[in-house]
């Protein structure tokens, strides 16, 4: 079973914040409709509670409504993973092969999800600010501080999608506003600095624990990893570079003591990962309660085959649909554990161990083991691609998943650090680093793990870019990909996690490589339109540059 903690996080997920807050032991007996402050003391077991709400947010933006969000875009307009079209299906009116090929336009779903979730999200952190400033919610005075700076690092979270994706968005902060207001938009540098100030100013606010009563929520140590992720790509948000303050968060939390990596990836990433050390901040899934298709986390169906029921005996059957692209799998040291451990491949056999065989396309009776070879973004059968196994699967599992989503952990602290020192010209230390995070993945060869400064300060890597597909194989050069070996790193370590397409901006790869059958679509493709929908209720709003 889950932890308890991890339980409060989906009973909290339910409660509705009207004019106030309610304890749900009461639910059985009252129209909580009608609920009035007066009626509502809470105490400290009700804190976790009255910023739960704000949090939900953060499943639908990552990983929910069909997943069509945060995850799946990072991942399939990116370098290592693809949705072809498999023989029963996954065309979806060609949303998938437009993300992979650069060519989405305003009306695309993934724009919509990540801009309706992410100021779902501001919204409802404005509502529950709004109620404790009016007295609505009675909180105590002695942790109303901290409550209110969890609250704005949690808002400050959303603005953290909505820079990265969009740029230039209004900055909204009230919940009581008039009638018909539609707020104005900012641009990238003015979100960027507003996010700053509201991350500086109340991160050390946050609790310093690292426990139950943290999880799953933004403590100090979550709050600085956040802090590191906007200095690092500063340079991107704003034109200029804060290598030194996102080392100075890194240190932060190294120094606290209270984190360290799993001697075995795998861990970070188990079906019960709730108890990982390496986990700073995760959104909690779970199959029972988060099992609607707002909200589920259905990766093993999304990407195992309809006959790998039998091999876990799931209780439906699976999709079959997101693969990996085939040049990054041949960027693996054979050595590496992250090749086996994080990839499905090979023979598939049911829970028994009998081998099984394709049931549709051209592979029905013949054997379904899984190749490390793709047709293209428009073609593909059953046996093609390595699946996405990061994600422990195990016997029994429903249609979503139960393994909480590690949004921050603590080997990006790492390698945020190392790559913060390498770009301001310690490479040395950013070699230690990284040897740090290899060493669990060269336990057989030890020597492999280590990294030298030579190696993370050349501008050659080992993905082979370009076109690579059934109608035109082409070889692109990587020497002007700056620290292309720290990209190929990044990717070793953290693919399947829902980041490749920021790391490749940052790189200056992902609007000037080509890798299956994507070619370079424009540069302004670093960001995402405005989806049509929100420029029809806001005329104030204007279109990213291109679209």
């Amino acid at each position: 079973m889950k932890i308890e903690m991890k339980k409060i996080c989906f009973i909290i997920s339910g409660i509705i914040f009207l004019f106030g807050s309610f304890s749900c032991t009461k639910l059985a007996t009252k129209n909580y409709s009608q609920i009035v402050s007066s009626e509502f003391t809470p105490g400290s077991a009700d804190v976790a509670a009255l910023v739960g709400a704000p949090y939900t947010s953060w499943r639908t933006l990552e990983l929910g409504r069909s997943s069509n969000a945060i995850w799946r875009t990072n991942e399939i307009s990116a370098d290592e993973e693809v949705i072809p079209q498999r023989p029963n299906g996954w065309v979806d009116g060609g949303i998938y092969r437009r993300m992979h090929t650069h060519k989405w336009t305003a009306d695309e779903d993934n724009s919509y999800q990540i801009w309706t979730n992410a100021y779902a999200g501001i919204t409802g952190c404005n509502r529950v600010l709004y109620q404790i400033d009016a007295g609505l919610i009675p909180i105590p005075t002695s942790g109303k501080a901290q409550i209110t700076a969890e609250l704005k690092v949690l808002r400050a979270s959303f603005y953290y999608a909505l820079i990265d994706f969009f740029g230039n968005v209004p900055i909204v902060t009230k919940f009581d506003l008039p009638a018909g207001f539609v707020p104005t938009q900012s641009t990238r540098k003015e979100v960027y600095d507003f996010i700053i100030s509201e991350l500086t100013s109340n991160v050390p606010l946050l609790s310093t624990l690292n426990d139950a009563t943290t999880y799953g929520r933004f403590n100090k140590w979550a709050g600085e990893a956040l802090l590191a992720k906007m200095y690092l790509n500063a340079g991107v948000y704003t034109g200029t570079p804060d290598y030194a303050n996102c080392i100075t968060a890194c240190n932060t939390i190294i120094a606290s003591g209270l984190y360290s990596l799993e001697s075995n990836q795998a861990n970070v990433f188990l079906q019960q990962n709730q108890n990982s050390k390496e986990i700073l901040f995760a959104i909690p899934f779970d199959q029972v309660f988060t099992a609607d298709g707002n909200t589920a986390w259905t990766l093993h169906m999304e990407t195992l085959q309809p006959e790998n029921q039998a091999t876990y005996n799931f209780q439906n059957s699976p999709w079959g649909g997101i693969c990996a692209i085939p040049q990054f799998i041949n960027t693996f040291d054979p050595q590496d554990s992250r090749l086996t451990s994080n990839w499905v491949q090979g023979q598939q056999y049911t829970a028994a161990g009998a081998p099984l065989n394709g049931t549709i396309g051209a592979f029905k009776n013949k054997p379904l083991a899984y190749i490390n070879s793709l047709p293209g973004v428009d073609s593909s059968e059953e046996v093609h691609g390595f699946r996405l196994g990061k994600y422990q699967i195990v016997a029994g599992e429903l249609v979503g998943m139960s393994n909480d989503f590690p949004l921050l952990r603590y080997a990006d602290v790492l390698m945020m650090k190392a790559e913060a020192l390498l770009r301001s010209g310690d490479a040395a230390t950013a070699a230690t680093l990284v040897t740090q995070v290899r060493q669990r993945a060269f336990t057989s060869n030890p020597a492999k793990a280590v990294v030298t400064a030579a190696q993370l300060s050349s501008g050659s890597t080992v993905y082979d870019y370009g076109l690579n597909n059934h109608l035109t194989t082409t070889h692109e050069t990587v020497s002007d990909i700056q620290y292309g070996r720290f990209l190929d790193e990044l990717g070793w370590e953290f693919a399947q996690e829902g980041r490749r397409r920021q790391d490749l901006i940052r790189f200056g790869v992902f609007t000037t490589k080509s890798w299956l059958s994507h070619s370079p679509n424009g540069a302004y493709r670093t960001l995402l339109p405005i989806p049509t929908s929100a420029l029809h209720t806001n005329g104030n709003l204007k279109q990213n540059p291109g679209y």
